[in-house]
């Protein structure tokens, strides 16, 4: 099969490797229907130091259910199903409490063990927790703008969403969302849904930005720093947001997040961040009484309400693609994202 591999910055290749085989008998292969390129993607496509050991790439995906372990139950051939960028059993303490992320079980792909999704086939561990099967529906039956949807609730999507749902946005909420990528469109998208009174997008690509005022934003702030924060401040008449969702995951937008925060107001963080250590103290979140919450998302714990949100077209997350490549152009891919020429690219094999 063909799949993706990330051999230093900038340096993304498509090689033939050997088809996955069930390893244990809770695992399941999956041929890949949608793959895609993340935005954490970019971050070794920046950084990895040539030399090493290749890693392979991409935790979305869509695909069709080729096989099942002999442990699996709740899947069969043929099924459509959604992979969670995370891997669990989706029955531990954790799972249970919906904490996909943390399952004790679980874990991430991207690994020798487990190899990437933007991949022609993939195997699936823990197949019984880590896919949902979405019903009723093929590939054919889908078609192109569903099947786009059903991706982001992979990961972008539901990453959004899980930034508003752990901010607390309600309705009467005023809302700053830093970043206009992905997942900060997302978060613009479910705090709307969520009832917020007013949400402040703040990016500078109108094409991006466009899209966020589609899906709700009330208002645009193309300013960084402490300009960024003076006009948020300003639009909020010195109050600052409710929540305020940091979905960059770089120092300047943490201290963008605190700035903008209103007293008694919760950040919350769903960009990984690339730094170690964030201020908390009286002059960023103590002194406020801010609170400070995010994480990286448990997808799994919202997906089958939102694939029937997306089914009955109540949402429409898949328009954050702007760009579908065949898979033997997943560096072009790349590419396109890390120069922002595109917003979110869509891999098929």
């Amino acid at each position: 099969m063909r799949a993706t591999f990330m051999h230093g910055a900038g340096d993304v290749r498509v090689e033939t490797v050997p088809d996955p085989v069930i390893q244990q008998p809770t695992d399941a292969i999956v041929r890949t229907v949608l793959a895609c390129v993340c935005g954490s993607d970019l971050h070794p496509y920046r950084s990895m130091p040539a030399g090493g050991r290749p890693d392979p790439m991409g935790h979305e995906l869509v695909g069709v259910v080729e096989e099942v372990g002999s442990a699996v139950r709740t899947l069969r051939k043929g099924d459509l199903v959604i992979a969670p960028f995370a891997f669990s059993d989706n029955t531990c303490v954790f799972c249970r409490e919906g904490f996909q992320t943390s399952c004790v079980h679980g874990g991430f792909y991207g690994s020798p063990e487990t190899g990437g999704l933007q991949a022609e086939l993939a195997r699936i561990p823990l197949a019984d927790g880590s896919l949902v099967v979405v019903p009723d529906v093929t590939p054919e039956s889908a078609g192109a703008g569903v099947l786009a949807s059903l991706l982001t609730l992979s990961d972008v999507y539901l990453t959004g969403h899980h930034a508003a749902h752990t901010g607390q946005v309600e309705p009467g909420k005023v809302v700053t969302v830093i970043g206009d990528g992905a997942v900060g469109l997302s978060a613009v998208l479910t705090s709307r849904r969520l009832g917020a009174e007013r949400i402040v997008l703040m990016g500078r690509h109108a094409t991006r930005t466009d899209l966020g005022r589609r899906w709700g934003a009330t208002d645009v702030v193309a300013e960084r720093g402490a300009e960024g924060v003076a006009r948020v401040m300003d639009l909020t008449d010195g109050e600052g947001s409710h929540v305020v969702i940091e979905a960059v995951g770089l120092r300047p937008a943490y201290e963008q997040a605190y700035g903008v925060v209103r007293p008694g107001g919760i950040v919350s963080r769903v960009g990984v961040p690339q730094y170690e250590e964030a201020p908390v103290g009286f002059g960023s979140l103590f002194g406020k009484n801010a609170r400070l919450a995010g994480g990286p998302a448990p997808v799994r714990a919202y997906q089958e309400a939102a694939i029937a949100q997306v089914l009955a077209g109540e949402i429409d997350p898949g328009l954050v693609f702007d760009a579908e490549l065949p898979l033997d152009a997943a560096a072009e891919g790349y590419r396109l994202m890390d120069a922002r020429e595109a917003l979110k690219v869509a891999l098929r094999p």
